[in-house]
């Protein structure tokens, strides 16, 4: 099991590493707050993960299907349920925020053509987002955990990790954090009920894309250009999350427990075939 995760890794930064590269010699001068550097950088991040993930599915003699991507649910409904799902959360966040007095709207910062052309670029970068960012810790890495430790004690780890990530994020808190990490439980969660990783993807997908373009929020601490209207968070930083955005707020707790609830309900329990069968066992 260390010896996979550490090929995987290695292969991974071997894939990575160039194309971050190719990355900053194409785009570099647009700066790192702009939907097409996000999209080309996560693309690249995308590449190299699921691409090590592919090397290991032949050095291990396994459909790399197994991982959380299955191919013929490729932005299938699962997906689309996900970012369904991903757009509730958001605006019943920011909408328990503005019940508060913690959020409001503001005037709109495009219009016309240009709100239609920089909402589709975001809603593509957010994609690469979340494949490449659900992938990492809820695909490759958790399947060949899960085969060592179980499950569950893999994906706390991993969404430990997750979080661990965002703590270096301009802006960001230990609350912004620890959202992050049950954030990452939860989609785990997801992830073992459904036995693949697109709803989480559709999910991760739509509720950066509501942070960052339709509300204009802060997203773990980010404040990204072009977004939707010139909106303002005001009140105390347990209410709106402050610099960290409504992920830091406390009621991003209370959304994510509804978001389980739901998993729970849409996802009954049952035997799964895939990821999650291999995991739990």
């Amino acid at each position: 099991m260390a010896w996979s995760l550490l090929l995987y890794l290695a292969f991974g930064l071997f894939i990575w590493y160039p194309l971050q590269i190719l990355v900053l010699l194409i785009l570099g001068s647009l700066g790192s707050y702009s939907p097409q550097f996000v999209t080309l950088e996560e693309l690249a991040s995308f590449v190299s993960a699921y691409g090590a993930a592919l090397i290991m599915s032949r050095l291990e003699r396994r459909p790399a299907d197994l991982y959380g991507l299955p191919l013929p649910k490729v932005f299938g409904k699962s997906f689309w349920l996900g970012v369904f799902l991903g757009l509730s959360e958001v605006s019943l966040l920011v909408g328990l925020i503005a019940s508060r007095g913690g959020y409001s709207f503001g005037n709109l910062a495009l219009h016309g053509a240009a709100l239609f052309c920089w909402g589709a670029l975001w809603a593509v970068a957010f994609v690469f987002v979340g494949l490449f960012e659900e992938f990492l810790f809820r695909g490759y890495t958790q399947y060949t955990l899960s085969r060592g430790i179980g499950f569950w004690p893999a994906a706390v780890c991993l969404s430990l990790a997750f979080g661990a990530t965002h703590r270096g994020n301009r802006g960001e808190n230990l609350v912004g954090v620890a959202n992050v990490v049950v954030t990452g439980l939860v989609f785990a969660f997801a992830l073992k009920r459904t036995g693949n990783l697109w709803v989480a993807v559709g999910w991760h997908t739509s509720f950066d894309f509501g942070e960052t373009f339709l509300f204009s929020v802060p997203d773990s601490g980010f404040v990204f250009d072009h977004h939707l209207s010139n909106s303002v968070l005001h009140g105390p930083t347990w209410l709106t999350g402050g610099t960290v955005g409504p992920e830091g707020s406390v009621f991003g707790f209370l959304t994510m427990g509804i978001s389980a609830l739901a998993i729970h309900f849409l996802f009954p329990a049952k035997k799964q075939t895939g990821l999650s069968q291999t995991a739990s066992g």
